[in-house]
C-alpha cells in the first residue's frame, strides 16, 4: 500500500536530496573561486584618476580645449 511519501517511504527522496546537495556544492565552489579570483573587470576602470575624468570629459565635449589645459595643469598633469 502506497504511504505518504509514495512506493519507497522516506528514502525514496534520497536521489533528489543528493542532487540538491550537488547543487550546492558546486555552488559554493564557484561563489569560492569567483572570491578568490576577484573581478575580472579592468583595474584601470575601477580606479579612475581625477585626470583620466578631466580627459573623458573633454573627449566627450563636455568641456573646452582652454577649460581642460587649465584644470590639467593645476592637477599637475
Amino acid at each position: 500500500m502506497m504511504d505518504w511519501f509514495g512506493w519507497h517511504g522516506p528514502m525514496g527522496m534520497g536521489g533528489l536530496y543528493m542532487l540538491l546537495l550537488l547543487a550546492l556544492v558546486v555552488l559554493a565552489v564557484v561563489v569560492l573561486m569567483r572570491w578568490m579570483l576577484g573581478s575580472t573587470e579592468d583595474p584601470r576602470r575601477q580606479r579612475r584618476t581625477p585626470l583620466d575624468i578631466l580627459e573623458e570629459r573633454y573627449a566627450s565635449g563636455e568641456i573646452g580645449r582652454a577649460e581642460y589645459e587649465e584644470k590639467r595643469r593645476d592637477l599637475g598633469g
